[in-house]
Formats: structure tokens, sequence, C-alpha cells
């Protein structure tokens, strides 16, 4: 049997799904990812926006790739350290074919390079506030699409909880969205940034069932990053790196190690287990995340209609593990 898929169907079934695990992490790879934005925008006041995503995600490709390297040439390491149960998000034995390859390429160009390009851009462009709300429509657009690809049985009560966590998200950063011609096409950018996410998150599920997360992120970031640093070359080239700060490379290693890395890690290791709806609500708890990070870093204030925001996103997250869907097994 795959590794993890008995498991899936077995948690599915459950009217009532507890928090596990999987939840606690995802909920770290809010943390980190809100927090990113904070880090992303104060970067960008000494590095060109698009030189900096080149950069990190060289580095983050090249941790991964070593992390792979490693684990291949000494699978055990994944089951020392008492995570032998969670060793198969770390490696899996089986072979590469010429179709994984191929679907490998194509997750590099849509959820690397194109997603990379347009989230970056989109960020640099508009307010955190729109692109919080541009974001909060991915849980929506991905149910959409395992629904009409019958990838995930959808349940009423799953819909119930993504439009709750949508209503709280535009409750607390609806009202501050900012127009101008900037920022129309960095809101753009972003629901582009949104179509590639949703489609390389669904595009790898038939990879998680045969290889681990580790091993298809890291592959299709590798291809990715090559076909993004080629078409942003100029950016990276003039960049005057030896005059950067210690505090930008600090941000740049941040972003790259944890965004990139552990947070993408997570991300699909969620995917395998409770499916890719569920795991796409996760990402309405990132706006509040950031709210927070503003408040204690940027000394933004926050207000009733904040808290009562927060409380939707949260309880909507919740509904969603309530749900009795289930993901769909390819065959």
């Amino acid at each position: 049997m795959t590794p993890g898929t008995g498991e899936i169907s077995h948690r599915a079934r459950r009217p009532f799904a507890a928090f596990t695990r999987i939840d606690a992490l995802l909920l770290l790879m809010a943390v980190i990812w809100g927090t990113n934005y904070s880090i992303v925008k104060a970067a960008f006041r000494e590095l060109e926006p698009q030189a900096f995503n080149a950069a990190r995600m060289v580095l983050a490709s090249s941790v991964f790739l070593a992390v792979i390297g490693a684990l291949r040439n000494r699978p055990a390491l994944a089951d020392r350290g008492g995570f032998a149960s969670f060793a198969s998000v770390l490696h899996t034995p089986a072979l590469l074919t010429r179709r994984d390859w191929l679907e490998l390429v194509f997750l590099g160009l849509v959820g690397h390079c194109c997603y990379q390009y347009c989230f970056i851009g989109g960020l640099a462009l508009t307010s955190v506030a729109n692109s919080s709300l541009m974001l909060a429509a991915t849980p929506v657009v991905i149910a959409l699409l395992s629904a009409a690809l019958g990838l995930d049985r959808i349940s009423g009560l799953h819909w119930i909880g993504v439009a709750l966590s949508m209503a709280g998200v535009y409750y607390v950063v609806g009202r501050g969205l900012a127009v101008g011609s900037d920022s129309i096409a960095g809101d753009l950018l972003m629901v582009g940034a949104v179509i590639c996410w949703a489609i390389y998150t669904l595009g790898a599920k038939r990879l998680m069932l045969r290889h681990s997360p580790v091993g298809v992120t890291g592959l299709s970031m590798s291809i990715g990053t090559l076909l993004y640093v080629a078409a942003v070359w100029p950016h990276l080239r003039d960049t005057p790196w030896l005059t950067v700060s210690g505090w930008t490379w600090a941000a740049l290693g941040y972003s790259a190690l944890f965004a990139l890395g552990v947070a993408y890690t997570i991300w699909y290791a969620a995917v395998r287990e409770i499916g890719s709806a569920r795991t796409a609500v996760y990402s309405n708890v990132i706006p509040i995340v950031a709210m927070v990070t503003a408040v204690v870093f940027l000394d933004e204030p926050l207000g009733g209609r904040k808290l009562l925001g927060a409380a939707a996103v949260l309880g909507g997250v919740a509904l969603t593990r309530i749900s009795s869907s289930r993901p769909v097994n390819p065959d």
C-alpha cells in the first residue's frame, strides 16, 4: 500500500477529525508564511524584489537537493530521531518514471516559476491587505477545482467553513483595499498567483502518493528555480550583493529556509494526509498572522473588528476539520 493512503481513508471516514499533529504543523506553516510578508516587504527596501526572490529560491533549492541527496544515499536517516512514522514525508524508495519527470517539470514551471513571479511582483506593487485578500481565495479555487476534477468530495459543512473564513478575512482586510494603477496590477498578479498555486497543489497529488513531499517539492522547486533565474537574470546580475546588509541576508535566509523549505514541505505533507481542500483552508489563517505581526513590529492598532474577523477565520478552519468530506485517491 502506498505510504499514508490507508491512513487518509481511515481518518476521512470519521465524522469528526480531531486536532492532530498535521493540524499543528499547518498552524506552524501559517505562522511562517504570515510573518514572511513583513520580512519580505522589509527586504524590498534594499533589494529589487525579483532579485531577492531569485536568491532565496536558489538557496532553498540547494538545501532541498542536499537533503534529497543525503536521504537517497542513506535512507535510514529518515527513520532516526523518533520520526519513523513521518519518514515517508522525507524519503520514499520509489523510482521516478518518465511521466513523473514530465509532471515535475510542469509543477516547476507553474508552481514555482510562474507562482513566485506573480506573488513577488504582486506583493511589491500592492498592499499586504490586498495581497492577503487575493490569496484568501485559494481554498475556494482549490475546492472548486478538486470537486470539478473528482479529486475531493466537498461537503456542505466544508463549504460553510470556507465561506466563514473568507468572510473573516474580508472583515479584517477587505475594507482597507487600496485603489490605483500599481495596486490593480499587483492585485491581478496575485490572482495569477492564486491560480498557479491551486494548479500546483492539485497537480502534484498523484506524485505525492508515490513520492515524498520533500522529494517532489525539492525537485520541482529546483526546476522552477532554473527557469525563474533565467527569466529574471538581469535583476539578479545588476544587484550590488556586496553592499547588502546583514539583516537583509538574514531575511533572505529565513524566507528561503522556512517559507520555501519547511512551510512547503508541511503543505504537501498535509495535502497527502488530509486532502487538498482541507489543507487549503489553513491559508486563511495567514492574513491573521500577518496582522498580528504588524501589530507587534509595526505598532499597527488592533481593534475589535480585526479580532472578530480573526475569530471567524479560525472558526471556519474548525468547521472544515469537522467536515465529513474526504479525498478521492486516484487510480
